[in-house]
């Protein structure tokens, strides 16, 4: 199997990048590889950022061939995504998303299911394209869209399929912070050490209670969406 994923740890940090040489497509390799990072981090006990190759593309989405092979094919890796968002929603330690680059579909979806988003301040762009590329969304999709992105920014990124340059992406929710993207790196290692010093214990607590309804709400739309024959 291919190295897609590489995982680094160093002083309570681990550094999870995402890297296929091209658009970092979200294949099932690339989630069972994602899986295994995080499942080191989680025995490592680490703070996580999550991010693609240095100063390049976060994500461009699912794989298209896998996608467009059938609907079996399409409505499982989907589904597959979709329990990935779920476990970084509930992971125990904090986890920041860094990207210099552009998040498209998944890609903008797991930025919306991190902790902390950093942003690229330039040149990128960011949205969920579904609508676009003849996608109803699934129900895992619109729920979690709906938790995250401000409701005046709903229908234009989720229902008009917008992609938004960094600006309008941060306002629409999905990113924390914009900064220079040669500083993204840094901004998210600066960003990890504060978030170290948080009781692990009480963040862990506090953020699973608070997503308790959301949670449930997430594995109902999943179970729906499991149950699909087609993305249509």
């Amino acid at each position: 199997m291919t190295d897609l994923v590489t995982y680094t740890f160093e002083d309570g940090i681990a550094t999870i990048r995402m890297d296929d040489g091209k658009a970092n497509v979200l294949s099932p390799d690339m989630f069972a590889q994602l899986n295994t990072a995080f499942d080191k981090a989680e025995a490592d006990k680490a703070v996580v950022i999550f991010t693609g190759r240095d100063g390049g593309i976060f994500s461009g989405g699912y794989d298209l061939k896998i996608m467009m092979s059938g609907p079996e094919a399409a409505v499982a890796l989907t589904c597959q995504g979709s329990r990935f968002a779920l476990r970084l929603l509930q992971f125990p330690f904090p986890v920041i998303a860094a990207t210099g680059g552009h998040a498209i579909a998944m890609g903008a979806f797991m930025l919306l299911a991190a902790d902390y988003r950093i942003g690229g301040d330039t040149g990128t762009k960011t949205g969920l394209n579904e609508t676009q590329i003849g996608m109803t969304m699934h129900h895992f999709g619109i729920e979690l869209a709906r938790e995250f992105v401000p409701k005046h920014y709903l229908n234009r990124s989720m229902i008009n399929g917008e992609i938004f340059a960094p600006e309008d992406a941060k306002q629409a929710g999905y990113y924390d912070v914009l900064t220079d993207k040669n500083a993204v790196m840094a901004t998210a290692q600066g960003t990890a050490k504060m978030m170290s010093m948080l009781n692990m214990r009480a963040f862990k607590g506090t953020k699973l209670k608070s997503r308790t309804a959301l949670v449930d709400k997430l594995e109902w739309a999943l179970g729906e969406d499991e149950k699909m024959s087609v993305l249509e």
